[in-house]
């Protein structure tokens, strides 16, 4: 596919803020009321670094980036 530069920056955005909001999910899942904060930071950054690269790595086989 050959997409304008605009579309593909605003795929990348649409990628982005779908990991966010997995992100946040998963980091709300992991933390307990009387537990530390840290560790469910450390693993909603994870599901999020692991939700991104997913994200792109699938836009990039399907030739939209």
């Amino acid at each position: 596919m050959n997409l304008p530069l605009g579309v593909k920056v605003l795929v990348v955005v649409i990628c982005v803020l779908t990991s966010v909001i997995v992100g946040i999910v998963a980091g709300l899942l992991k933390h307990a009321p009387a537990t530390p904060k840290a560790p469910a930071i450390l693993f909603g950054g994870g599901a999020f670094g692991g939700s991104l690269t997913l994200c792109l790595l699938v836009m990039s086989t399907l030739g939209v980036l």
